[in-house]
């Protein structure tokens, strides 16, 4: 089954969306330089902001209706209700990544949500830190046999050539 989840829009983001059109408009009457700003930055910045706000202004707070916590809900619910079967979700996530410098980040965060939710942190892994194919080999195994209960990656790290479906019952896509 798939399932769409939309949010609805903060204040905050209408007015940044509203900032998105102004350049757009700036940049189609030529009033400003591709090197200055051009309509990739424009729609990646737009898609930033509708994963997070924070990831276009780290202080922005955190909205109990954004993306992150709804897929954290969803996560969580999906893990306690295949507890005894020990499933395991994947969460893909292309614009962020995690960060160990205090910055914004959508992996942290989400792996904070479910923590706090009462998932073990240890059940609890991100693709970006098994860097060699072994290491990788270790993680895909640990997610086989279900203790190892939800991977988070990008698409291009987690999306192709990863055998880890056995107890699989979830994706999730973020962005």
């Amino acid at each position: 089954d798939k399932e769409t989840v939309t949010t609805k829009s903060t204040p905050e983001l209408k007015v940044f969306v509203g900032t998105l059109v102004e350049r757009a408009e700036k940049i189609r009457s030529g009033r400003v330089r591709p090197a200055e700003d051009n309509m990739l930055a424009v729609t990646n910045d737009g898609r930033k902001a509708a994963l997070d706000m924070r990831l276009i202004d780290p202080l922005s707070l955190d909205d109990e209706g954004n993306k992150v916590s709804l897929c954290a809900d969803k996560v969580h619910g999906i893990w306690h209700d295949t507890t005894a079967f020990r499933g395991t979700q994947i969460v893909f996530c292309d614009l962020s990544t995690p960060h160990t410098d205090g910055r914004f980040s959508v992996y942290q965060e989400l792996r904070r949500k479910l923590v706090e939710m009462g998932i073990p942190g240890t059940e609890i892994a991100f693709i970006h830190d098994y860097d060699s194919d072994a290491a990788k080999a270790d993680l895909f195994k640990a997610v086989r046999e279900g203790r190892i209960r939800i991977v988070m990656g990008s698409t291009s790290k987690l999306g192709v050539g990863t055998n880890i479906q056995t107890r699989l019952v979830a994706l999730h896509h973020l962005d």
